[in-house]
């Protein structure tokens, strides 16, 4: 037993390990391992528990054949996808987590191996077998190679999507096989256990998906995950794109890639921020989520589109770190007399043990009480407070340039810049306030202008659109704006006192911003609507209008719009649970040539994603507001957050 020790994975010494030839039992419990060395060896090792660590991978445990009882349950980042590896892998393997695993590991290494091999071969003889010329050069074989692993791995599907990285993984596995088997390519991968394919063999009757929802019940998240997934009664297709079938507009862009679908489907619907854990709390207001950066380690990878899956939600009393492509809650943090309302990530290079800097994603949450928390996601630990403001925070953000620089906008009309430092070993930390930036109504949405995130800032307010400038190098530590913007009002005039709800950029100069004139997006330019050479405070500037979003007719305030700037897309929910989907690309260019025009006409999104028809408890869920819709950097996830302590999450198809 070498449990509660508080062992890191450099403290196995495979030289020590190698030497118990007879071992049969150990445990790992209540450590700090991450990952199994792959050398161990402990050829005779029959039961382990790892249990309470942070484990990220279990690949390196099929250097135990003879593996008999294998358990290591919270280990938040292991998933569904994680067992079906290790059933795979260690063929002895009868309990995982306490549970008989014996049937169903016997369907994936043999029934569910022979399905993706069958598949495997046919998209070869398909796609790429009159690809490769009879007498072929190794330049040649590598490339079709190449195309083949990423093209099959693509468009092998198999199961339930809460196994796609499973099944991902053994197709890539099967693909390298069968290209060493067919053309005598090197395999780069060590050896995996034979797989016992004998025809003959019953095919279980429990179907993948079957099997699936079976081993569901191995993950026991604490309970204070209530992971409740509302299914679906009835999904409508999305072929809702607003004028279809009706005679197009001139002013429409009529190119091929505008009049494509953009078809999403939904994949999971989780009731994660339910006070008290009540399953019948349906009334808990979700209202910001954001994706977790991309490091080495951590954040689930997807592996085909090299983008994050690991998503903040927050709404309520907790906070909540999901995987979008399982809906498995990794992680949740709650505090019991909170809101919270913002989210916010950073990546902070710290100093661990020996001096070694690791870099670690830190998540920043505010809300009602005016507190900012710091969390050390993959430590599991909440390891400090900010008493920000006297009055709740309406949304925080990080600067993109300078990692300890977060800003916090609050109800007390200011916009704080706070310096959180970075933590060391033992979780001391030091924040200062270095900036305040007075507003005239309170700040709803900030952004950073891309081009120059050191020296301006936009916010979105209660009574207008508002610049600063946040250049450090200044005396001041109290800012008045620099300049208010002036948008077209309904009675054909200018005004700067409306209420702006949603603000982003959707490129280094195109912004997004919604207003409380109802059914009104605009597009405008930073660069032309502002002078950054112009003297004086507190002035009028007029927004230089580049085009206007069709959007619901609804006076509802605070449901809040986003950007996808490598896909450009714009996203926004509304009243009736409907996600609408701009795609710009064809519109983008015009508008950054040096005379961009104004598109004349507003336009219209290019698809309405509905709201399925919901069942809770054999009712139909009624008025369903979009507070939040997020997709990942790569538009592969859409994040959608309601009104009802509903979180969605759709997955382009």
């Amino acid at each position: 037993s070498l449990s509660k020790l508080q062992l890191k994975t450099g403290d196995l010494d495979p030289r020590l390990f190698s030497r118990l030839r007879h071992l049969q039992k150990l445990d790992l419990s209540d450590n700090l391992l991450d990952k199994f060395p792959n050398s161990l060896t402990l050829p005779d090792l029959r039961v382990l528990n790892c249990n309470n660590n942070k484990l990220e991978d279990v690949t390196a445990l099929k250097q135990f054949p003879l593996l008999e009882e294998l358990t290591y349950e919270n280990n938040v980042y292991l998933t569904l996808n994680d067992d079906y590896k290790v059933m795979f892998l260690l063929q002895n393997l009868r309990l995982l987590n306490g549970k008989d695993i014996t049937k169903l590991a016997n369907h994936v290494r043999r029934v569910n191996s022979r399905k993706l091999t069958s598949k495997v071969t046919a998209h070869w003889e398909k796609f790429f077998r009159d690809q490769l010329p009879e007498k072929y050069t190794a330049e040649q074989v590598k490339s079709i190679k190449k195309k083949f692993l990423k093209s099959v791995q693509t468009n092998v599907v198999h199961g339930p999507s809460s196994l796609s990285e499973f099944t991902r993984w053994r197709v890539k596995m099967i693909a390298e096989e069968f290209l060493a088997y067919s053309l005598g390519l090197e395999l780069n991968t060590d050896p995996e256990p034979e797989e016992n394919t004998d025809e003959n063999e019953e095919e279980s009757t429990e179907s993948p998906r079957e099997a699936a929802e079976d081993v569901g019940q191995v993950h026991d998240f604490s309970n204070d995950i209530n992971n409740v997934t509302v299914t679906p009664s009835k999904r409508k297709r999305n072929n809702s794109k607003p004028g279809s079938g009706n005679k197009r507009s001139k002013s429409q862009a009529n190119t091929e890639e505008e009049a494509e679908d953009v078809s999403a489907e939904p994949l999971h619907f989780l009731q994660c921020h339910s006070k008290g854990n009540s399953r019948e709390d349906f009334k808990t207001q979700l209202w910001s989520c954001v994706f977790e950066p991309l490091l080495d380690c951590g954040a689930r990878k997807d592996p085909i589109v090299s983008s994050s899956r690991t998503v903040a939600t927050c709404g309520g009393e907790s906070i909540c770190l999901i995987d979008c492509e399982t809906g498995t809650v990794l992680k949740k943090y709650k505090v019991a007399t909170e809101e919270f309302f913002s989210v916010a990530w950073t990546t902070l290079t710290m100093v661990i043990s020996d001096s070694r800097k690791k870099s670690h994603n830190i998540l920043a949450a505010a809300g009602r009480r005016g507190i900012v928390k710091l969390i050390h996601v993959a430590a599991d630990f909440c390891y400090g407070e900010i008493k920000a403001h006297k009055k709740p925070i309406a949304t925080v953000c990080f600067s993109p340039t300078q990692e300890t620089h977060l800003f916090t906008a609050s109800y007390d009309k200011r916009i704080a810049l706070w310096d959180i430092g970075i933590p060391d070993c033992d979780y001391n930390f030091k924040a200062s306030k270095t900036l305040v930036l007075e507003a005239l109504s309170i700040p709803l949405r900030i952004a950073l202008v891309p081009t120059c995130p050191d020296q301006y800032l936009l916010a979105g307010c209660e009574d207008g659109c508002f610049v600063w400038n946040i250049k450090l190098d200044k005396e001041q530590k109290s800012r008045p704006f620099e300049a208010i913007f002036q948008f077209p009002d309904e009675d054909g005039g200018l005004t700067t006192s409306h209420r702006v709800d949603g603000l982003a950029f959707l490129n280094d100069d195109v912004i997004v911003s919604k207003s409380s004139k109802p059914g009104c997006i605009y597009l405008w330019s930073w660069s032309r609507s502002f002078d950054t050479k112009g003297k004086g405070c507190q002035r009028t500037v007029s927004a230089v209008i580049l085009a206007e979003l069709e959007w619901s007719v609804t006076d509802l305030s605070y449901l809040t719009l986003s950007t996808c700037p490598a896909k450009d897309y714009v996203f926004c929910g509304d009243e009736n649970g409907s996600v609408w989907m701009y795609n710009l690309s064809n519109y983008t260019t015009a508008w950054t040539s040096a005379k961009g025009k104004r598109s004349d006409k507003r336009i219209p999104p290019t698809q309405i994603l509905k709201w399925p028809e919901l069942q809770v408890n054999g009712e139909q869920l009624t008025e369903v507001l979009i507070n939040n819709v997020v997709s990942d950097p790569t538009f592969t996830y859409l994040v959608v957050l309601t009104s009802v302590n509903i979180t969605a999450i759709w997955k382009k198809s």
